[in-house]
């Protein structure tokens, strides 16, 4: 007997543009190692374990229902761009930019994994990531998030000089069980 489809999510989804480099600057977090890489060849299965260790509790799931080919294209994109965080030596979150155009930069993706929240990094690495995004010279960086990421994931990136452009409502169909065994033997 297969189980039950999960209840498809009703997500509120605000996009938001900031139009100058942040002027924060923070201490980097304290008695912990930390590496910021940028992975120039990230292998599927490795970036596709990033994506669901950070995005699986705020329903992440385009990128584990990609095909290999269409998945493999995207990143390989020299406009693409995946840049891991890694504490302790281990990984712990990562963030991904796409330079849409010279004017624009997009944050596509940006988290961190449950075993790096509460250690005072959240907002030390959402600036490294704006640093790294402005360096591509863009008039604009954009993200878009929802109601169903991080609470205070609004909040946190108006903190850092977003404003929200629009607003929208979407449906999300969380990963079902079947999904995360197929991802979970493809490793």
């Amino acid at each position: 007997m297969r189980p039950p489809k999960l209840a498809s999510l009703t997500a509120h989804v605000t996009e938001l543009e900031m139009t100058a480099p942040p002027k924060q600057s923070l201490p980097m977090p304290v008695n912990i190692q930390t590496a910021i890489l940028r992975v120039s060849d990230i292998p599927l299965n490795y970036y596709r374990f990033l994506y669901l260790r950070v995005g699986k509790r705020w329903h992440w799931a385009d990128r584990i229902r990609m095909s290999d080919e269409k998945l493999a294209a995207l990143l390989a994109d020299k406009r693409t761009s995946v840049t891991v965080l890694y504490v302790n030596g281990a990984p712990a979150g990562f963030f991904e930019l796409h330079q849409a155009d010279d004017n624009v930069v997009e944050l596509t993706h940006f988290g961190l994994m449950e075993h790096a929240l509460g250690l005072g990094l959240g907002k030390w690495f959402l600036l490294q990531t704006l640093f790294a995004a402005w360096t591509l010279n863009p008039s604009k960086v954009t993200v878009t998030t929802n109601n169903l990421d991080h609470p205070r994931a609004l909040q946190l990136y108006q903190q850092f000089g977003f404003s929200p452009v629009a607003t929208r409502e979407a449906t999300i169909e969380p990963l079902t069980d079947e999904e995360l065994l197929a991802f979970a033997k493809n490793l």
